[in-house]
């Protein structure tokens, strides 16, 4: 059996059990879609919002791309975001990064990835910010780890920049804004930030 053939198989069985445990189950979900979360996190396989939240389907609308990034010209980004803020009025912004990040570990490198390279440019703007100190962390590990979190931070405040929180923030005080990060080796979210519409701390007030 070919691997896309198994994964037809498996979503079959998957759909058999949810009728089984609630028969009313897609009928309902079909209906509306009312979650309390925008969550932006990165593209990589091992962290997938829905299965180390605990949370189910239509709970959580979510965005993903390589190094969980906030990017001003990402008309794709901004589209998630204006839809989730105005129209599906989530109460909560995650912002989650991890550990063992590739995108992470590419920005650290001098190497050319491609077309990935106008996209890690991004990054590199927080690695070049925070260069004294991650040049003082010895371990090549420790470095990414550092980034990673430093990137979460970056991006949360690119996010309270924008226009579209701005205004939500004086028009209806939400969402609020949180910033985590994932550790692959053990499964658990660490927080590392959260913004509430008021009062916005001194560090995260628009720049």
């Amino acid at each position: 059996m070919k691997p896309y053939e198994k994964m037809l198989l498996e979503n079959k069985a998957w759909a058999a059990e949810q009728l089984t445990d609630d028969p009313q189950y897609f009928e309902r979900l079909a209906k509306v879609q009312t979650p309390e979360f925008l969550w932006i996190g990165c593209s990589d396989s091992r962290v997938p919002a829905n299965q180390i939240t605990g949370t189910l389907p239509g709970e959580v609308f979510a965005h993903r791309n390589i190094a969980n990034l906030v990017v001003e010209n990402d008309i794709n980004f901004f589209s998630v975001l204006h839809y989730a803020v105005n129209y599906l009025k989530v109460k909560n912004i995650i912002v989650c990064g991890h550990y063992r990040c590739g995108g992470v570990k590419a920005a650290l490198s001098d190497k050319s990835f491609g077309i990935l390279d106008k996209w890690l440019v991004n990054l590199k703007k927080v690695r070049d910010e925070h260069s004294e100190y991650l040049n003082s962390i010895p371990e090549d590990e420790l470095r990414e780890d550092a980034l990673a979190e430093l990137n979460v931070k970056q991006q949360v405040r690119n996010i309270i920049n924008t226009t579209i929180i701005q205004d939500a923030w004086k028009s209806e005080k939400r969402p609020d804004i949180h910033g985590w990060i994932y550790r692959i080796t053990d499964g658990l979210l660490k927080p590392l930030v959260h913004v509430a519409p008021e009062p916005v701390e001194p560090e995260y007030k628009l720049l």
